[in-house]
């Protein structure tokens, strides 16, 4: 499954970690995820990317 629509993104440094906070504009869900902070923005944004597809697949079933 792939996401359609806009995804807004916030990162957010605590401590030794960062917070990922990916909203899913047209369903408006949101997730959150963390991860070290040396893991790099890239492979944080896609760990977000695939737990919201995750979810919203979740969700997709549950109404079928």
């Amino acid at each position: 499954m792939s996401v359609s629509g806009e995804v807004l993104f916030e990162f957010r440094r605590v401590g030794t970690l960062v917070k990922v906070t990916a909203f899913h504009v047209p369903s408006m869900t949101e997730i959150s995820i963390s991860g070290p902070v040396n893991a790099g923005e890239t492979m944080l944004r896609t760990q977000a990317l695939r737990r919201l597809e995750y979810v919203l697949a979740k969700k997709a079933a549950e109404k079928a």
